[in-house]
């Protein structure tokens, strides 16, 4: 469930015999130059290493063997150049030497360690991976559980939709559920009609795999309660709005916000917060059959309010609409969901920042500035009120998708608003949950966007350190 994160905690003849890694920056690598030993001086300047060419250089030692290795590092983003050295090195142990400390020193290892991530479920591992090992003034628990949960995001958003259903992604709950006493319920099916959550029904119903919601309870009764809900769509087809060829391709990651919200539920309870945990997950397929919801149709929802189906792709706000209205029922003092939901946010803002909707500024700048802390980024977009129309229907409360291609972001964000409760702090957050390019520490793939970001604003809210 949680493959190995090739960071190794601290061991002293182990620390002293690994091989420092000495990252270099552009301004500094002359005076460095100048300290070192004639030998080591020639052999760097045979090989025209230059920080500034982002490279990395191998420095044998007096007998043969590997004395050092220097990085020249990005100046854009400087720790994450530690994130491409799990590929580029040879098998073996390693140390990091660098002037960071703090939570810099920190990232740089989280860095490390995102950058040793495989998927490799389907293949033969290609070779032997190289180990960090930390220093003794790190935390390392602290280190591994930002490094698996995110591996284990990771790793459910790249599994193939075949073994990736409603049942698979209940299977993934109860095995994390198992490791930290909490108690899981789901509704299935018919169940779902049975007790009050109709457009969940709607969404899922034209699949083979049954439709769910998926209900996790941690903690105790006396602590605040924070509510996590994930959009679960794991595959999106369209519905009768099918999607084209290269529109699907990637419709396996559409359960990307489900991942998120299971392994930030991880990182909650593993250190043990003190907060009243729950997680909802709608998990759906959404399929194309006789049985399958159609455009114009009116769904009720558990909310009471109705909505016109425009457009039966945009299925995620439908599926967490029911959930979200559940989650707000016991009036939580945060509720949070993440959610592959629009194309728009992507135009916004690129495919490698998370955005997010709140209108509580309080949260709004605890997550902005816990994002720049941890360096996982994530940008604020307006719930701009006179968008509200827009998501306005002739024959229903409300219709699940604007006309006209813009603003989509906003209005998928106003529709979910919907069904939040007034006075309980809510946080959206619309990712893309994959990588379209390879880069340091965070290869191309399955992705885990503001998790990291979020467990902080939560640790900080709440208070506990494990």
């Amino acid at each position: 469930m949680f493959p190995d994160i090739r960071l190794r905690r601290y061991d002293q003849a182990l620390y002293d015999q690994a091989v420092p890694i000495i990252p270099l920056r552009q301004e500094d690598f002359a005076d460095w130059l100048k300290s070192q030993s004639l030998r080591r001086r020639q052999w760097i300047e045979s090989l025209d290493f230059r920080p500034e060419d982002k490279k990395t250089c191998f420095v044998p030692g007096a007998e043969g063997g590997l004395e050092s290795v220097l990085v020249g590092t990005d100046p854009m983003e400087p720790l994450w150049s530690m994130g491409r050295l799990p590929g580029e090195l040879p098998a073996g142990e390693y140390r990091l030497e660098a002037p960071w400390d703090g939570m810099q020193r920190s990232l740089a290892c989280v860095a490390w360690g995102l950058g040793a991530y495989r998927f490799e479920r389907y293949r033969t591992p290609r070779r032997e991976h190289p180990i960090l090992v930390l220093d003794p003034d790190l935390e390392a628990e602290e280190l591994e559980l930002q490094v698996r949960s995110t591996y284990w995001v990771r790793d459910l958003v790249n599994t193939p939709a075949a073994e990736m259903m409603p049942e698979d992604l209940a299977h993934a709950m109860r095995t994390l559920a198992a490791l930290h006493d909490a108690e899981v319920d789901e509704v299935v099916g018919e169940q779902l009609l049975e007790q009050g959550y109709p457009v969940i029904h709607a969404v899922g119903r034209a699949s083979s795999h049954p439709p769910r919601l998926l209900d996790l309870h941690w903690g105790s009764t006396a602590d605040p309660a924070v509510v996590l809900v994930g959009k679960g769509v794991c595959f999106d087809s369209g519905g009768l709005d099918l999607k084209t060829a290269s529109g699907m391709r990637l419709m396996k990651k559409d359960m990307g916000g489900a991942a998120h919200v299971l392994g930030l539920a991880r990182m909650i309870m593993d250190r043990r917060l003190p907060v009243r945990l729950r997680v909802l997950i709608p998990a759906v397929e959404n399929a194309v059959s006789g049985d399958a919801y159609r455009p114009g149709d009116v769904l009720r929802s558990r909310a009471g309010k109705t909505i016109e189906v425009d457009n039966t792709d945009a299925e995620g706000r439908l599926v967490l609409c029911d959930a979200l209205a559940e989650a707000g029922a016991g009036r939580p003092v945060l509720i949070v969901d993440f959610a592959t939901l629009t194309g728009a946010a992507r135009v916004a803002l690129g495919t490698e920042v998370a955005g997010f909707f709140t209108d509580a500024e309080a949260v709004a700048g605890a997550l902005s500035e816990a994002a720049a802390r941890v360096g996982d980024p994530v940008w604020r977009l307006p719930l701009h009120r006179p968008y509200r129309s827009l998501i306005d229907s002739g024959i229903a409360d409300l219709v699940n998708s604007a006309e006209g291609p813009y603003g989509g972001a906003i209005t998928a964000a106003l529709f979910l608003n919907e069904f939040v409760p007034d006075g309980v702090d809510w946080l959206h957050l619309d990712v893309m949950a994959w990588n379209t390019r390879d880069r340091p520490g965070r290869p191309k793939g399955g992705e885990a966007m503001g998790l990291r970001a979020v467990f902080e604003l939560i640790r900080g809210r709440f208070g506990g350190q494990g």
